[in-house]
């Protein structure tokens, strides 16, 4: 897949309809960082998320038990979320391929595609530079162009 070309509503939705459980790397406890709210907003809507930061002594992050790495997580992963820099990406997806992800999704400003390459190649759906959350409500973002302002 060319990563370069916007993905078809059809692909990304056909992938948020289809994950349950979603690894989120780099999610932080902070509520003014962007992967606190699209944390929150995912859990919310009913998606089974597994908060994964290496930092010593975090346990959880809204009541969500928090894992140090995607080896150590219990139960299987159907998407690994990205929220961390490029460079990063290649190690995460080596990681999901081990775990037996179906997705790996790299949030908005993260891309690289030797990484989506590794991770097509084995049999993985690829999403870059893009965020699940928006994605998700997307389709209801309709212009009403024919509002008086």
């Amino acid at each position: 897949m060319d990563h370069t070309q916007p993905y078809t509503d059809e692909y990304l939705q056909t992938i948020l309809k289809s994950v349950k459980t979603i690894a989120m790397v780099g999610a932080s406890p902070d509520k003014t960082k962007f992967s606190y709210g699209v944390l929150r907003v995912l859990s919310e809507t009913g998606y089974d998320m597994i908060p994964v930061n290496p930092r010593e002594g975090l346990k959880e992050i809204r009541g969500i038990p928090v894992y140090p790495s995607l080896s150590a997580i219990d139960r299987p992963v159907d998407m690994v979320e990205v929220f961390r820099r490029s460079e990063d990406l290649m190690s995460v997806t080596k990681e999901a391929i081990e775990i037996g992800a179906k997705v790996i999704w790299a949030q908005i400003g993260v891309v690289d595609h030797d990484a989506a390459k590794l991770a097509e190649d084995a049999g993985l759906k690829v999403v870059m530079n893009r965020c699940p959350k928006i994605e998700l409500f997307r389709p209801f973002w309709k212009p009403k162009l024919h509002l008086e302002i």
